[in-house]
Formats: structure tokens, sequence, C-alpha cells
């Protein structure tokens, strides 16, 4: 049954490893990690080897690579400590209070107090290329390596090294202890070879914020004591040796009375990272989903948390169905929502939440978590220059996924969008917006890269469905998950993708909304009525070009609508409110800030004219999208 078992996982990476992304002359690298680790509870420390194949489908010769030392962060004087000093609204989770001689309450990071036992590090020693030694240099939270043979386009190589690390006594996604009683949040914790891409190296450092990885198979074996439950990456292929609530049905496990550990074998086919989470206090539970995808819950055995955990299961299963339906099949057999870390964070075929929440927010996290499988696991931008694909599509995907699942009540009535929009256009009225494509660790302060990444990233879907329509957003959404999965799309892709389907042109969308801080503001100027026939005049006061929407309601609460195309789409929308008569007028010309029309009102008296009834259009000022306008 194992050697079985061992083929099958052997057979799904062959076949995960084919790509379909599009792209003519599309390459990524390729990784095959083989792990054994070695854990001390008491300390907290670890050691391991490890064995990376490493090979190279780019065009160029490598002559340096650079492993993510990302524990390194986690001690005085490090690049993330000196953010959290400077940075005017640090992390709260990260940071302490206290008096200053003047009085004055201030805050400072967590990490400069640090002691030698408490910090995190991961340290690598017998360093080779093919059984040669290399030279090496830690920077940071980065290795610079120098090879010892110059790797060679479409060649693979062999490096093999020792590492020990530390488990940080902070917890910032990864760390030990939390704050909730999770010993091991173990995240980010291996050295990890960096992307390189038709961009060339992301040996980016790590100062807080997002990840990029290569494409490829693990293979860990992970030794700790024997009372600990692990959850994590990969399917366990010893169950039936660990037990824990892995066993087969029927199966009882005893383990020797003077056995102090177990060593845990996962294999992973076609990841970008590896993570885990261990606790000697997890009670652990499984249920089939869809498509008979294992779902592992790794939990305290606390009365507040066992509850909502146990109601949380049957809801998980809910979301894996609706993201099934929604973009696409996940392609794995197995995924584990783990307590641990300090909120919520992705990791293939997993996440880490804190556990100690209300129902509903155990469910929205767990939904943006699992949601991130598609838009980040498997879908893998780069999600340190593009973080509102991964945040943004993500968020609105699992907003979408709760508001069904949950079946709240009036939901026709509601904006579940609402709160997205209100964050962006509180972040436009504060000043000092930046890009979409500002690289994640290059905001100026945290509220405006989460409102950025996660809101405005969201409105970049629910304002495309504005545009070419909800029926061919969704579609672009399944067939950019067709076309992309196990690769690393770019903005582009998504833009080419959302064209394919709908036939409109959207380089102009992209680039106002993502590159640009161009806002979106359009009025109605004027309204005159005389024999029967009224004159509206438009006036665009934004940068941002728009197709529009105007619907008219009569007193007489009969109404029609208007539709004035954006030339630069070269397209035209379907009627999104088929019951209600529609005109397609003249183009608007981006050149001209305003634009007139006139239509028969045929003896009937106007109630109201409305620019965007949907209010999916990010207007940044509504005030003078309605006539007559209403007092604020």
């Amino acid at each position: 049954m194992k050697n079985l078992l061992f083929f099958i996982v052997c057979i799904s990476t062959s076949v995960f490893a084919q790509h379909n992304n599009p792209n003519k002359g599309y390459w990524q690298q390729h990784v095959k990690y083989k792990m054994n680790v070695d854990m001390d509870v008491k300390s907290f420390t670890y050691t391991g080897t490890q064995e990376l194949v490493y090979t190279n489908n780019s065009p160029d010769t490598l002559k340096n690579v650079y492993y993510h030392l990302y524990f390194n962060a986690f001690q005085p004087g490090s690049e993330m400590d000196a953010r959290l000093t400077a940075i005017a609204d640090p992390d709260k989770r990260m940071v302490k209070s206290f008096k200053a001689p003047d009085g004055q309450i201030k805050k400072q990071s967590k990490i400069a107090d640090m002691k030698p036992n408490e910090i995190g590090f991961l340290k690598v020693t017998n360093l080779k290329q093919d059984g040669v030694a290399l030279t090496s240099k830690v920077v940071g939270t980065v290795l610079e390596v120098v090879l010892a043979k110059p790797l060679l386009p479409g060649t693979s190589t062999t490096f093999t090294m020792n590492f020990e690390g530390q488990a940080p006594v902070m917890v910032r996604r990864a760390g030990r202890n939390s704050e909730e009683g999770v010993a091991l949040s173990m995240t980010q914790w291996f050295p990890k070879m960096a992307e390189f891409d038709f961009e060339g190296w992301h040996a980016d450092p790590y100062i807080g914020r997002e990840f990029h990885g290569v494409w490829g198979d693990f293979d860990v074996k992970i030794t700790i004591d024997k009372n600990y439950t692990i959850g994590g990456t990969g399917y366990l292929q010893n169950k039936n040796e660990i037990g824990h609530g892995y066993e087969d049905e029927g199966v009882v496990v005893k383990h020797d009375k003077k056995q102090k550990k177990l060593t845990w074998h996962f294999i992973a086919p076609n990841v970008h990272d590896f993570a885990w989470g261990a606790d000697n206090d997890f009670i652990h539970d499984k249920v089939i989903g869809p498509n008979n995808v294992e779902l592992h819950f790794f939990y305290k055995n606390k009365p507040n948390v066992v509850e909502n955990w146990k109601k949380l299961q049957p809801k998980t299963v809910a979301l894996l169905d609706f993201f099934n339906k929604a973009i696409g099949e996940y392609p794995y057999k197995q995924y584990s929502v783990i307590q641990g870390g300090d909120g919520g964070m992705e990791y293939a075929m997993c996440t880490l939440i804190t556990g100690e929440r209300s129902l509903p927010s155990l469910i929205g996290v767990t939904a943006h978590e699992l949601a991130h499988m598609w838009f980040q696991h498997i879908l893998a931008t780069n999600e340190s220059k593009h973080e509102w694909m991964d945040e943004g599509f993500t968020s609105f995907i699992s907003d979408f996924a709760v508001n069904q699942i949950m079946e709240k009540e009036n939901q026709e009535d509601e904006h579940p969008f609402a709160s997205m929009y209100a964050n962006y256009y509180y972040m436009v009225k504060k000043g000092g917006e930046q890009p979409l494509t500002t690289h994640a660790d290059r905001f100026d302060d945290n509220m405006n890269y989460g409102i950025s990444a996660y809101s405005k990233g969201a409105i970049f879907i629910t304002q495309l469905a504005y545009v070419i329509g909800w029926d061919n957003t969704f579609k672009t959404l399944k067939r950019y998950y067709n076309d992309y999965k196990f690769s690393h799309p770019t903005p582009n892709d998504f833009k080419r993708t959302a064209e394919r389907v709908s036939g409109a042109n959207l380089d102009w969308y992209l680039v106002d909304f993502t590159q640009t801080t161009n806002t979106i503001d359009y009025g109605i100027k004027s309204v005159n009525e005389n024999a029967g026939q009224t004159k509206v005049v438009l006036e665009r006061i934004g940068r941002m070009p728009m197709p529009l929407d105007i619907l008219v309601i009569y007193e007489d609460d009969t109404t029609e609508s208007f539709y004035i195309p954006n030339t630069l789409m070269r397209w035209i929308k379907e009627n999104p409110y088929p019951e209600i008569k529609r005109s397609v007028l003249k183009p608007w010309d981006w050149a001209y800030s305003t634009y007139d029309f006139s239509f028969d009102t045929k003896g009937k008296k106007i109630k109201n004219i409305v620019i965007d009834p949907s209010q999916l259009m990010a207007d940044i000022d509504q005030k003078n999208n309605v006539y007559p306008q209403v007092a604020q």
C-alpha cells in the first residue's frame, strides 16, 4: 500500500509539472527538495540536511544562485527591525509601547530586545554543488552563492547543505508559542531557493511582506517529539506508523514507550513552498470534501475553540465546492487548516490561522486563505510585485463565497463589496495613494498597502464586471486559471485573458487603474428639458476614462437606460439590465472633458438620472452622479 501510494504521488507529480501557460517561449525553473529535519521542542531549534536538484530551464547561463534565509529577519538590527522603527504605522503585533522621557507614548520593535535564545536564525554549512564546496555570503535574509561550475541552459545541478535554525519567540506568521499557545508555526523555515524568471533574480530581502517561489517537488522528513501532531503541506507517507488521526480506518497505532520521537514523512508534488505547524495538544479532524479531497483541521483542545472549529468544517467543504465551480477544480487531494501563526497566512496545501475567533470570523479567514490556493499557490504571481493580484483577487472571490454560503438575509439589497469601495475612497481622500504596481516593500505605510492590495485589488475585478459584464468576468477567471495554473502569470496575462473572453480592448484599464493613481470621477453637469426633449450634459472630472451606464427614472416609476461606450475599448457591453430598454449612444473620447446627449421624454417628467446604478464603478465622488443631487 505504501509503495502504491508513492507511485500514485509520483505519477501526479509528472502530470502537475505540465503547466499550461500559453505564452510562446514561456519557461520556468524547477526545484526538487529532499530534506531531513530534527526538531528540539524544548529549545525550538532544529538541524537539517537539504539536497536540492535545480534545473535551469532558462536561456541564461547561471553563475550565481540565491537562497532566502527568512528567519534571519527576526534579529536586532535586521531590515525588518529597522522598518518597524521607521514606518509611521507599524504592525501592532510586532511592536510594544513605552513612555518616552518627554512623556509621549512611543512604539518600539519587539525584535530589538530579543535575546540570542529568542531570535530567529538560519545558518547554512557544508554547501556544495555536485560535491564541490561553494563560496557563499550571508547578506541579511539572503545567502549569495557563487557556483563552482556555471549552470548552462537546459541542465541540472545538485546542491547539498547542512542547516540549523531557531524559531523566533515573536510570531510573525512563523515562530513559537503563539498568543493562543500553539507551540510551532513553521513557515519560511528552511533555506529556500530564490526565483529566477524572465525578469531575472527575485532575491528580495524579507522585510515582512510577501513571497515568490520556484515550482518543484518536496520530500520532507520531520523528526519531532512523539506527543506532537503535525499538520502542513503535502501527503503523509507513513500515517500508519505515525497515527495522530492520520491512520487508516480500523488501524490502531501503538508507539514504543521508550520511543521519544517520531519521523513524519511528507511528499508534496508541484508546489512552491512547504509549511507546517505542530503542537502537543492538537485535535486532528478529517472531513472528505468535493472530489474526495481530504480536509484536515488541527486546533487546540480548548472549549471555546473546539465548538467553532467543529462548525467550521462543513462550511469549509462548501467553500471548496464554491471555488471549484467559480474558478476551477482544486488539483491536490489534501488541504489543512491549522491553528497557528498570528492572523491568517496561506501556504501550499495548507493555511495557518489564529483560532480563538467568533464563528463568522473563523469562516471568513478560512475562506480567504483557502481562496489563496487558487490565486497564489496554483496561479503563482510574484506577490511582491503584484500583491494586488493575489490579495485583491482572493478578497473578491472569498467575500463573494462567504456571502453565498452564509446565506445572508436580504443579499439582493446589499452591496457585498461596499466596504472595499469605502476603504478605497478613504485612501484617496486621505492622500498619499501609491500605484498598485508599487513593490510590496515600498509602500509608505501599512494602511496604504492594505487598502491597495486588498480593497483596490478586489475592486479591479468588481469594476471589471462593470466594464465587461459579470458573465465575461467569471468566464475570464475560469480561463485565466485553466491557462496559467502551475505557472507565474503577470498582470498582462490576466488582461489579455479578459480581452480574449470579451473581445474588448482593456489596456487602458490595466494601465490607469494599476500603474497610476488616476481616479474616476464623472458628474451630471446640467439637465435641461424643453418641448419634450431633455438634454443632459456630463463632465469627466477625474483622469481615468470609463464607459458609462445611465439610468433615467420617471415619476411614474418607468425607466430607460443609456450606454456611453469608452472609445478606447472598441467594444460595446451587453445590456446589464435586459428588462430595461437601453439606447447605445456615440462613444465618449477621453480628450473631451464634457459630453452631451438628448432624448425624447414623451411628456413624462423625470424623477432621477443616475450614473452607474450598480455602484461598481469606483467613482470617488458620487454626489454628482445623481440628478437632482441629494443633499449631504
